[in-house]
């Protein structure tokens, strides 16, 4: 796949800023600190909020809100994988009771739910295109003693909704130096899901492609989906695995030795683990192992993790780790692409 076409599709995953809402909730701390504010919304145990006085949005701990008052919609979500829309409160309480939040529906039902079991929350709003929440990511290295220069960049885009949700990631990364080829590695990843009557419970599917001189593939395109539960998920933690079927047509690069394109249906699973420390950092490491059917005792292994220190407001550090492998690839060529990358990250949206 052509490099230059792939970063244009990458574009693609920018969206413009979302517009704001009323800044009318009010929130009220433990110590007594009131706050006239909008709401953004709630990921581990901090929650988003911008005011009108202050440039860009501030981290409050969740576990230190005395309660709310609003007129907002939202869209809350629980460790059970309980999904709910309506418009929030969070009454005062007695010291010494739990906190409640009470979410009232569209038809007029009222939801009642302690504190801790809600474990993010999204603004609900009315246009579409304001759903939308993602990062960019940006960062290179260069080595004056071999003339060595390394540039990555990524960025991801996510729509979420009540019950189901869908995101799309573009990495790409090139590597030259002197007395050596040009090295690139592109990949774009979609992917949807939608939650089942069961808790915790959804079912999934996804498209993968990766282009990479290493390996020798020009273009590998990945189709599958299954069905995945969450075994952990709470304001620290988010543990998901997955697993069903996938189909692969991997085209190499014909110039480095003559191989035809393969066809390979293979089994599909996966495991994702998310850590959490408030509003500082988050560890993302997701894996996949995909054990071919049709072409017994060939495995392919995608490895993916990424590691965030919080900068200022909403720009991280990003730390991150890829690799790929194949346990019989053709004849001449790699069986492996791995490698790390640092930079500034800039997430945009609800995040």
């Amino acid at each position: 796949m052509n490099s230059r076409a792939i970063f244009l599709l990458a574009l693609g995953l920018w969206v413009l800023p979302t517009v704001a809402r009323e800044k009318s909730d009010v929130i009220v701390m433990n110590n007594g600190d009131r706050l006239t504010c909008e709401i953004k919304g709630l990921k581990a145990d901090v929650l988003y909020v911008s005011l009108d006085y202050v440039i860009g949005t501030i981290s409050l701990n969740w576990f230190k809100v005395d309660h709310i008052e609003s007129n907002q919609l939202f869209v809350i979500k629980t460790q059970n994988g309980e999904v709910y829309s309506g418009k929030l409160s969070m009454p005062k309480t007695e010291e010494g009771r739990p906190v409640e939040i009470e979410v009232l529906e569209s038809d007029g039902e009222k939801i009642e739910l302690h504190q801790d079991q809600v474990t993010k929350m999204d603004q609900s709003f009315q246009r579409w295109w304001d759903r939308f929440n993602g990062s960019v990511g940006l960062g290179a290295i260069y080595n004056k003693g071999n003339e060595s220069t390394q540039y990555n960049f990524s960025s991801d885009v996510n729509y979420p909704r009540e019950r189901w949700s869908a995101s799309a990631a573009y990495n790409s990364n090139l590597s030259s130096n002197t007395g050596a080829s040009t090295s690139s590695r592109n990949q774009i990843d979609a992917s949807a899901q939608h939650l089942l009557p069961w808790n915790n419970w959804f079912y999934t599917g996804f498209a993968g492609f990766l282009q990479s001189t290493e390996q020798g593939i020009d273009l590998q395109s990945t189709f599958g989906g299954g069905v995945g539960r969450y075994l952990k998920n709470d304001n620290h933690l988010a543990i998901t695995v997955a697993g069903g079927f996938a189909f692969q047509r991997i085209a190499y690069r014909q110039s480095i030795v003559a191989a035809p394109a393969e066809d390979v249906a293979s089994a599909w699973l996966s495991s994702q683990a998310k850590l959490f420390h408030f509003d500082r950092t988050s560890l993302t490491v997701t894996a996949s192992l995909l054990p071919a059917l049709s072409d017994p005792g060939r495995v392919h292994f995608n490895l993916n993790t990424s590691y965030y220190i919080k900068i200022w407001s909403k720009f991280n550090f990003n730390v991150s780790f890829y690799g790929n492998w194949d346990s019989q690839p053709p004849p001449g060529f790699s069986g492996s692409d791995y490698g790390t990358s640092v930079g500034l990250n800039w997430t945009f949206g609800n995040r």
